[in-house]
């Protein structure tokens, strides 16, 4: 099996029909369906269903679709980064991130990494969800988000728990003292982000189910930014991590919960049963002095 064919079977899986395919990948159609057949055979598996509206991929053609574009994409992951060292000179360590954890001590991590100048850092803004993949593919080396992902391949690590604060609109009833959960249920809620779970939004969703409140989400949105932009509209309030009230946005007022207990966790991703090279044991390092700057509350 050679890197075309993976190619070719990845093109012919996205447009679902040989003859765009082939023009995608400039070549004739022929030989594309020859190279296409000889992978089935190889693989042992039909991974395409003939129907006269174009393909469809099997079961089979689904998980090894998944597979190969995870393969391609480390193979240019791979290729990028060979090319990045030999004229820089320099190692890449990548890091995957969501926004809201970028507001409280990550950046001193990130700061001291660099401090090496031998090491290039890589910062790619990825959902928990694209942090697992990337880990997988070797586009980053380690992740930071706050959604649990089931995978074998990756483990997780829980840093801390931080507590969620409600964003609302300056001047609102509910800034007077520190709202309740059921308080906040009957306002208009902005969630975000807008994609498909798990997410951030089913977290905070789910702490007002689990009360069994009922939530008027009158917007969703993809991002922080636009959730506080929304906010600071008066359309209605959002939650947030505690860290994100050092982002200071003109009409939005932060509070504390009522509520006891209502936290999200900070989470570290990376490949399992990886051992880890030394810019990783660094890495370990100081996120345990941040992590244990936080529990003796040397940072809020």
């Amino acid at each position: 099996m050679e890197l075309r064919h993976l190619r070719y079977f990845v093109a012919v899986a996205e447009q679902r029909n040989f003859t765009r395919a082939a023009g995608k990948l400039f070549i004739a159609q022929p030989p594309l369906t020859r190279a296409i057949k000889q992978l089935e055979d190889e693989v042992g598996v039909q991974l395409f269903i003939r129907k006269p509206r174009g393909l469809e991929l099997t079961s089979g053609g689904a998980y090894f679709l998944a597979h190969a574009q995870q393969i391609l994409d480390k193979v240019e992951s791979t290729i990028a980064d060979t090319r990045r060292i030999a004229h820089n000179r320099q190692t890449i360590f990548s890091i995957g991130f969501v926004p809201s954890v970028f507001y409280g001590q990550l950046p001193n991590m990130v700061r001291r990494l660099r401090q090496n100048k031998n090491l290039e850092i890589i910062l790619r803004e990825l959902k928990t969800r694209e942090q697992v993949e990337a880990l997988k593919t070797g586009k980053i080396d380690i992740g930071f988000g706050r959604v649990t992902i089931d995978d074998p391949e990756v483990e997780q690590e829980k840093l801390f728990d931080e507590p969620l604060i409600a964003a609302l609109p300056a001047n609102h009833p509910l800034t007077a003292r520190p709202p309740s959960m059921k308080e906040l249920a009957e306002v208009n809620m902005i969630a975000f982000p807008a994609t498909a779970g798990p997410n951030f939004a089913d977290l905070t969703q789910g702490l007002f189910r689990r009360r069994g409140l009922r939530l008027n989400v009158i917007q969703q949105v993809n991002d922080l930014q636009t959730a506080l932009s929304l906010v600071a509209s008066d359309m209605g309030f959002t939650l947030v991590p505690e860290q994100v009230r050092r982002l200071q946005r003109d009409n939005v007022e932060y509070m504390p919960l009522a509520d006891d207990n209502i936290t999200v966790p900070v989470l570290a991703s990376r490949r399992a049963g990886e051992n880890p090279n030394a810019i990783m044991r660094l890495t370990n390092t100081i996120l345990a002095e941040l992590v244990d700057n936080r529990k003796r509350g040397l940072y809020p």
